[in-house]
């Protein structure tokens, strides 16, 4: 069946005015049936405000406490009604107006369960310099246990592909997007998927899976927890090898 509705879900916590910029891309697509979805943490920021200024018909804004990002992405796609299910943060942005229509078109062509496309990094106040972009044509699910991953704000799933594999663990703290993707291509009701070389989503530097060695700590042991938990073999030396290729993105964007 045709890809009828999409769902974009934006989850965020005192995002500033900046959320207006991926509400205000989303708002530009030229697909003509778009639900956006935002589940707000709880903002005291003038979020609320802001938002219900610029809302349409048919969109959603939900502000409440949760139990952190993934718990927030959970709401949402709970709340999701489209046919297929994208997640836009809340500091990012689609690259122009006619992606959702061409990823539409890739799921009625295809009849996959998820289509991946591409990201371009930009630094604050920047967006139209990229300064890396990731690449998730380089991805394999046999590459998985090594790190790589498809680029997850431009990683598009039908909404039977969530009933199927359900949704975010809750008990990570960075890597829950990791280990969901573990469950979708390696394990037993994995999805199948299409690739476009296209880029989806122009993406702020400085987000929580970004920011610094700690984190990096945090997400390298997550990682290897969600392989292990999932029941695939890996280590430390596997999943640090993903450096090279974030290195040569640099090199080749």
């Amino acid at each position: 069946m045709p890809v009828q509705k999409i769902s974009v879900v934006t989850v965020c916590y005192k995002p500033g005015p900046i959320l207006l910029e991926a509400i205000k891309s989303v708002h530009a697509q030229d697909f003509p049936n778009v639900e956006h979805v935002i589940i707000d943490g709880g903002s005291t920021d003038g979020t609320v405000e802001r938002v219900a200024e610029v809302l349409r018909p048919g969109d959603v804004m939900v502000s409440e406490p949760d139990k952190g990002i993934y718990d927030a992405m959970n709401k949402g796609i709970a709340r999701a009604s489209g046919d297929v299910i994208a997640l836009l943060n809340a500091d990012d942005r689609y690259a122009d107006p006619g992606v959702l229509s061409r990823i539409a078109a890739q799921f009625d062509a295809t009849g996959v369960d998820a289509v991946l496309g591409d990201v371009t990094f930009f630094r604050p106040g920047e967006p139209d310099v990229s300064i890396r972009r990731y690449n998730s044509g380089m991805f394999r699910p046999s590459r998985i246990r090594w790190g790589w991953m498809p680029a997850h704000p431009a990683m598009v799933l039908t909404a039977e592909a969530y009933d199927r594999i359900g949704w975010y663990s809750t008990d990570y703290k960075i890597a829950a997007d990791f280990e969901f993707i573990v469950r979708a291509f390696l394990g037993d009701r994995r999805l199948s998927y299409s690739y476009m070389r296209d880029v989806f989503v122009k993406m702020q530097v400085g987000g929580v899976s970004t920011s610094g060695a700690s984190s990096r700590e945090t997400i390298n042991r997550e990682m290897l927890r969600a392989c292990r938990e999932n029941g695939f073999t890996t280590n430390k030396l596997m999943m640090n090898s993903r450096y090279l290729m974030k290195a040569l993105e640099l090199i080749r964007r």
